[in-house]
């Protein structure tokens, strides 16, 4: 146990000064990144001082409930400080006072338990009935900390889902991938404490562990994501969104839109799909209101109208027809033309995206065609 303590001391030492010194420098000057980064740095340098408390006073060796304590006067506003920095990030940068406020009653209510346990066992490291309930008690006060912020999360993931599939022409749920996992992660660790912080042997060892993977997967995702193009993909949509003065509301009632509005976007449609528009690589909802010369309002309540969630669903309906007719009328190419001529981005992709809306392959298409 000392060399794993030892370890993840190092580990999460050499993260929080990658955090802090090794991001691009537009970590540094964009706000929303930078007050996620310096929320993770919060955290990370937290574990590696709970770590090195461990190890340095063995406090699993004068204890369980010693142990348990310090746990949990650091794993609690830690995990406050991570579930913030993703959703700063998914928010963008508009935190709510609530959010804050909970992660501070949820540390301050932990440390009043345990210091008056403390004070009622007539000292701070001791093994008492008083402290074993009052870390009990924290355990709940974590829990229940944490339960608002997954809840919180989801729905803010569920909210950019919507906002990215309604600009890309493409589904990016690998993007916010790594959000989904670390969501799992931190809620797992909360709601394994009640049951687990008390065991010894095999099962502390895997929990041990999992707290470990938990917090280094949290981080050096967070690292892959601002160093990588994934923050800059996200920001577009955000921004576009801001811009619209869209919100996940006003995306999903759009769809009210007049009969000259649709005859309008119509004919602007017709026109655009006529140009092959809808089959240039890389083409966001904006640039295609911009071709068509109408707002984006009114594009995204058309393409709902026509009962269309988003504007990637919309957009890979129409590739998968043309795909359909150029493989009634060529049945001789190969999968590969037929998916570059689609505007599709590889093979792979288009032969996915013509399974989920056909319930056939390419190729059993065309076999069927053929009967």
């Amino acid at each position: 146990m000392a060399e794993m303590q030892f370890s993840a001391m190092v580990l999460m030492s050499l993260l929080a000064v990658t955090l802090i010194v090794l991001l691009p420098r537009r970590v540094m000057t964009e706000s929303v990144l930078n007050r996620s980064r310096w929320l993770m740095v919060g955290g990370t340098t937290l574990v590696a001082v709970q770590f090195l408390l461990q190890y340095t006073f063995g406090f699993r060796q004068m204890g369980v409930t010693q142990a348990v304590m310090v746990n949990l006067l650091f794993f609690v506003p830690c995990s406050c400080l991570f579930s913030l920095a993703i959703l700063n990030l998914q928010q963008k940068g508009r935190l709510q006072r609530r959010d804050v406020l909970v992660g501070f009653v949820g540390w301050a209510l932990t440390v009043s338990s345990l210091s008056f346990a403390a004070y009622q066992s007539g000292a701070v490291l001791t093994d008492s009935p008083w402290m074993r309930w009052a870390e009990y008690a924290a355990a709940l006060f974590y829990c229940l900390m944490q339960l608002y912020y997954t809840c919180r999360l989801i729905r803010s993931n569920r909210q950019l889902k919507n906002m990215l599939n309604d600009y890309y022409e493409h589904h990016t749920h690998y993007l916010l991938h790594w959000m989904n996992q670390s969501i799992v992660l931190m809620s797992l660790m909360a709601f394994g404490v009640p049951f687990l912080i008390f065991s010894s042997g095999l099962p502390l060892l895997v929990y041990a562990l999992l707290i470990f993977f938990s917090m280094y997967y949290i981080v050096f995702s967070f690292i892959c994501y601002c160093v990588g193009n994934d923050s800059y993909q996200v920001e577009m949509a955000q921004q576009n969104a801001s811009d619209e003065g869209l919100s996940d509301t006003t995306t999903k009632n759009d769809s009210v839109i007049s009969d000259s509005e649709r005859q309008r976007v119509t004919q602007a449609v017709d026109q655009w799909l006529a140009s092959d528009g809808h089959l240039h690589s890389n083409v966001t909802v904006a640039m295609a209101a911009t071709a068509m010369h109408v707002p984006q309002r009114l594009l995204r309540a058309w393409y709902q109208a026509e009962g269309f969630e988003s504007y990637s669903d919309w957009l890979q309906h129409l590739r998968v027809e043309y795909a359909k007719q150029l493989l009634a009328q060529h049945p001789d190419w190969s999968i590969d033309i037929i998916a570059e001529q689609s505007g599709f981005s590889s093979r792979n992709y288009f032969h996915r995206i013509f399974l989920k809306l056909t319930g056939l392959t390419p190729a059993q298409y065309v076999t069927h065609l053929n009967k």
